[in-house]
């Protein structure tokens, strides 16, 4: 099997319009699969019918090299998912909860629970009603139900939300965890670029519905192209000095008072020298390389950060 999930063709179509058309994406066994695109681009949507809680309007879905249907019970008590915010019952226990999923999942593992708790830092708020939980809290509480049952295949929406910088972490150490040593395989989406940067193997891109681009993380750190970013005083003045007297043509003007310079053969020393010669005055000069996000804002041509 090439693929553990495919989508083959994939639309929805709700009171005459797309939802998200034509969709292909492709995740391998074993790896972490992000899953971006702008607010409304289609991702909630496309996780949805992953997970057979719409039915496409066109199109098929292949997971464990089964093509989903209302009666694919089985392929989805092998996988684990987070869609959207998390629900519960309030008035139970946190450890009730996942007791009772463990219950109608048909898996009784002893030790599981306590185990899931313990991953997801939630052993002492085990005993204490959901309804008193922050929305961190549920939030690690959803994650925590998601892998109770050893899931092969994870889907999670959105899942840092709610969580401070220390809990996101926790949140991405223990999905790498759940990927490298217990082989589960992982598609996540998430608005912080930066945090699928960080775990990812693989990247699919939608935008407007429409499936722009899947390539790995390797591939667009081999594809990054290195630069020198200046940030100056008086932009005119430094690109006239960088055309002028350094010979420089491959550089762009991205703000105010930031230029990017793309020519391989300027140093970083001989440009500082130059531009003060010439009385530019610099506020910060240093070489960069293009991130995740350079990559994702070029293919959806957004101006904002979040996705």
């Amino acid at each position: 099997m090439q693929y553990i999930l495919q989508t083959n063709h994939i639309t929805k179509t709700i009171g005459g319009r797309n939802l998200v058309n034509d969709v292909n994406l492709h995740i391998k066994k074993g790896e972490i699969y992000g899953f971006l695109g702008p607010n409304g681009a289609g991702k909630t949507t496309v996780m949805k019918m992953i997970t057979n809680l719409w039915k496409p309007t066109n199109g098929t879905i292949e997971i464990f090299g089964e093509t989903l249907s209302p009666q694919s019970y089985e392929v989805l008590k092998r996988m684990g998912s987070i869609i959207e915010f998390p629900t519960f019952y309030d008035h139970m226990t946190g450890y009730e909860n996942l007791k009772l999923h463990c219950e109608y999942m048909g898996y009784y593992n002893h030790g599981s629970i306590e185990n899931a708790l313990d991953m997801l830092g939630l052993s002492d708020a085990a005993g204490k009603s959901v309804k008193n939980y922050s929305l961190g809290m549920k939030e690690r509480l959803g994650i925590a139900r998601a892998i109770l049952c050893k899931p092969e295949l994870l889907i999670l929406d959105e899942p840092t939300n709610g969580l401070d910088p220390a809990g996101m972490k926790q949140i991405r150490d223990l999905l790498k965890t759940l990927c490298t040593e217990y082989g589960i395989t992982i598609m996540i989406s998430s608005h912080i670029l930066s945090e699928i940067e960080s775990i990812a193997d693989t990247v699919g891109v939608i935008n407007h519905g429409v499936m722009m681009k899947e390539i790995s993380m390797k591939e667009i750190e081999q594809m990054s192209l290195a630069y020198i970013e200046l940030s100056v005083l008086n932009t005119k003045k430094a690109a006239y000095v960088l055309s002028e007297k350094l010979g420089v043509d491959n550089f762009k003007i991205i703000e105010d008072e930031k230029i990017r310079i793309y020519d391989s053969h300027v140093s970083t020393q001989d440009l500082s020298k130059t531009l003060a010669l010439n009385d530019v005055e610099v506020i910060s000069l240093g070489k960069k390389a293009e991130t995740l996000e350079d990559y994702f804002l070029k293919m959806t041509g957004e101006v904002e950060k979040s996705c």
